[in-house]
């Protein structure tokens, strides 16, 4: 009981700040809170689920904060007929959301181990339109776009613009975009004909997109 108690408590304090932030959209706070974020951290973090760092997962990677998958989901305005891509399924938890929004969401991983995690956690939640793929996902996934919206989870040093294939007209791409070492930007890319127009939602700092490598751990 007290498990559940806390957690609510933590849910409500996330919240809270995405309110302080602008983020207050009923079917965007819905979508959260439908979606268990405990089931998608490992059990020592899960107290921590809902915290503003991030938390490390299997594969010797790490989970964005809730904070930050919010303001991408709320950035990229997804409506219920959009097919959505994600690149870099982590555990599962922003895929898992963004299907209570969007028709369809097809999410790419790397790791044969998050991928099959995830897979087992739309499963158990019963959430049958997202689908994950172990695949090299740097140059996005041509064969099964186009796509009304895509999200990165890892850098680019440039503009994606090979993405721009892969959206529908009108459509919105957001990842973050600059050097390995340092702080990037992260870019909201809406596609007009064939070009991007350009708006910056904030800095992070996340890893580079790793090219031409799809690893079977």
């Amino acid at each position: 009981m007290n498990e559940l108690v806390d957690e609510r408590e933590a849910f409500a304090s996330f919240l809270l700040r995405l309110r302080g932030k602008g983020i207050a959209a009923r079917e965007l706070v819905s979508a959260f809170e439908a979606t268990p974020k405990r089931a998608f951290v490992p059990e020592r973090w899960q107290n921590a689920a809902w915290s503003e760092g991030m938390i490390p997962i299997e594969c010797g990677e790490a989970v964005e904060s809730p904070d930050l998958q919010a303001q991408v989901v709320s950035a990229l305005a997804i409506e219920p007929g959009h097919r959505v891509l994600e690149i870099g399924t982590g555990s599962g938890f922003s895929a898992a959301v963004m299907a209570r929004l969007a028709a369809r969401v097809v999410t790419v991983e790397r790791y044969k181990t998050l991928t099959e995690l995830a897979r087992q956690r739309f499963e158990a939640l019963g959430i049958a339109n997202a689908f994950v793929r172990q695949a090299d996902g740097s140059q996005g996934l041509p064969a099964e776009a186009p796509f009304d919206r895509i999200v990165v989870w890892a850098a680019f040093d440039s503009l994606p613009r090979s993405f721009a294939d892969q959206l529908s007209s009108g459509g919105i791409m957001i990842a973050p975009v600059g050097p390995d070492d340092a702080v990037q930007m992260l870019n909201k890319l809406t596609k007009i004909g064939s070009r991007f127009e350009r708006e910056d939602i904030g800095p992070v700092r996340l890893q580079p997109i790793i090219r031409s490598v799809a690893a079977a751990i």
